[in-house]
Order: structure tokens, then C-alpha cells, then sequence
């Protein structure tokens, strides 16, 4: 459960209403039971048959006033199988923010617009067993970036954020990622675009319909080179358990690639649910050892992940 952290010794200090002020911990334990070809079944934390990657966070926001509002986030990744922590303390999020009726300015290490652009449309709530994230990224790129100064406007169901990093924090190269989503009912409309000076750039292009009984979601991917595909998949809820089918299928030259996974969630209440999944990493024609981007063709895996 998210705890607000009354006791700061830092607001106490200086002064500032706690009424105006709230710092909060928070977090997720996930951890699952795994099988992969050629590998014997095992305990997996922060693996691919994971829901999502175990972690602790502490984020805030104090009220200026006048509408303006200054925030921060700090992340940490944890493995709950074995306790240790990433290498890098913060890796996960580091960021401060401004926002108010101009919008929204952020600076500092965070997930990418084009993160949040696919995140609008697919079905899984990208978790690492996704076939659309293990397929083609999240529009080509990575999932987090440092260094980024991105701007976000929101109004009537509409969202966009633009996000630059500068060539000294790039490698000499600077990179612009960006996001269009509209959002409105059962609707759910996404473009994510994102580009590196001297590369090429990589678009997505998705959405998502809730009929009630089932949603629908399919996307449009160029990885900016000779490889492009597409999307498809479809969730049923069924009380608290939902089913989830997703394929992601990617053309290239001399190749053709398909992924799909086969997710059940089983809801024990609104911050706990089982799954069960499978996971078919298609064969990327020996572009990597054994052909597969994870390692191996099939995965089978059940686990289980708390937010708090």
C-alpha cells in the first residue's frame, strides 16, 4: 500500500506545509516460476517470464502555488529472487519535473515518449514477456534514456511529449523521441517516433478499442531500416481472470520473424494477481546465437506480482 512519509527530516527543516507537500514510497514485487527450452525449470526474478521487474521508488510533488507544481521520482530495480540491486542505484528513474498550466517540463533519466506511445495500445501493460517489446522495442528505441529535457501538453483527451538529448549526453549524437496519444472512452490512439542524429528513424504507429466484451489492438512497426511489421492481439475479461493474445511479426530482408504470447492474469485484488503465461520468441534466421532474441524458442512461466 503507498505510504505518504510524514516524517521527512528534509520538509521538516524547511519549513514547507505538509498539506502543500507529499513524498511517497512505493514499489512492486514480482516473482515467477520459469521453464525454457534447454533450460530446467526455475525460480525467475527481472527475467523474461516475468510480469515486470521488481523495484523501489520514492517520488513527490510540492504545490507553488498559482497552479505550478515541482515534482521528483527516483527508481531503484530490485531482483526479489536473490535481493540485489542494479548496478546503477537510481537506473531505473531520476528525475525532476515543472509542471502547471503551460504544461509539463521534465529533466533527467526516464522512460521514453515512444515507451509511453506503446504503452497506450498493448495489451499485456508491457511486460517483459511482451511479444511487441520483445519483437520490436518500444518504436525501435530503448526503453529509458538519460540526460532527456522533455516537454508534455495534455487537453481534451490529447497527449503529446517531445524529448531531446543533447549531442555532449548522447555520444556526440543528439536524439529526439517523441509521442502523440489520444485517449478518449474505449479508444486509444498512439504514434511514437523517435530518432538519433546519424540513424535512421523508427516509428510506431498503434491503437486499442474496448468493445466491453473484448478489447482489440494493433500496431504499424518500422524499425528504420529494411525490417518493418505489424501487430495483433485481443484480451477477454472474464471476471477477474482475463486472456490476452498477442502476435507481433516482423518482414525483413531474407527474413520473417513472428512472435506471440499467451497470457492468462488472474486478479486477487486491485494490487495483486497471478499469471500464467506462454512465450514464443520467433527464429531471427541465426542473427543471434541460437536464432533467438531471448535465448531460446518457447517459454512457459506462472508467477505472481504485488504493487504497493
Amino acid at each position: 500500500m503507498k505510504k505518504s512519509l510524514i516524517a521527512l527530516a528534509a520538509l521538516a527543516a524547511s519549513g514547507v506545509a505538509m498539506a502543500q507537500s507529499s513524498v511517497t514510497l512505493y514499489g512492486v514485487a514480482d516473482l515467477s516460476l520459469a521453464k525454457s527450452n534447454g533450460v530446467s525449470a526455475q525460480m525467475s526474478g527481472n527475467g523474461v517470464l516475468n510480469n515486470g521487474n521488481s523495484r523501489l521508488g520514492v517520488r513527490g510533488v510540492e504545490d507553488l502555488g498559482g497552479g505550478l507544481k515541482a515534482s521528483f521520482n527516483f527508481e531503484q530495480g530490485i531482483n526479489a529472487e536473490n535481493g540485489k540491486t542494479d548496478a546503477n542505484t537510481w537506473q531505473r528513474n531520476a528525475w525532476m519535473a515543472l509542471q502547471g498550466n503551460f504544461g509539463r517540463f521534465q529533466f533527467g533519466r526516464t522512460l521514453t515518449p515512444s515507451f509511453f506511445g506503446v504503452a497506450a495500445w498493448e495489451l499485456t501493460g508491457t511486460a517483459n514477456y511482451s511479444a511487441v517489446a520483445n519483437q520490436f522495442g518500444f518504436a525501435g528505441g530503448p526503453t529509458r534514456n538519460d540526460s532527456v529535457f522533455q516537454y508534455t501538453f495534455a487537453a481534451n483527451g490529447f497527449q503529446g511529449t517531445l524529448g531531446y538529448i543533447a549531442k555532449p549526453d548522447n555520444g556526440g549524437n543528439s536524439k529526439y523521441d517523441l509521442n502523440a496519444i489520444y485517449a478518449q472512452g474505449p479508444l486509444a490512439v498512439a504514434l511514437s517516433y523517435n530518432k538519433t542524429q546519424t540513424l535512421k528513424g523508427n516509428m510506431a504507429l498503434g491503437a486499442k478499442y474496448d468493445f466491453g466484451s473484448f478489447v482489440l489492438a494493433g500496431s504499424l512497426q518500422n524499425a528504420g531500416g529494411p525490417s518493418k511489421g505489424f501487430t495483433i492481439g485481443g484480451t477477454v475479461p472474464l471476471g477477474a481472470f482475463a486472456v490476452t493474445l498477442d502476435i507481433a511479426r516482423e518482414n525483413g530482408t531474407g527474413m520473417k520473424n513472428t512472435d506471440f504470447v499467451l497470457e492468462g492474469k488472474y486478479a486477487l485484488s486491485k494490487r495483486t494477481f497471478a499469471y500464467a503465461v506462454y512465450y514464443k520468441d520467433g527464429d531471427a534466421n541465426g542473427a543471434l546465437p541460437g536464432g533467438y532474441a531471448t535465448g531460446a524458442k518457447n517459454h512457459f512461466g506462472v508467477g505472481l506480482r504485488h504493487n504497493f
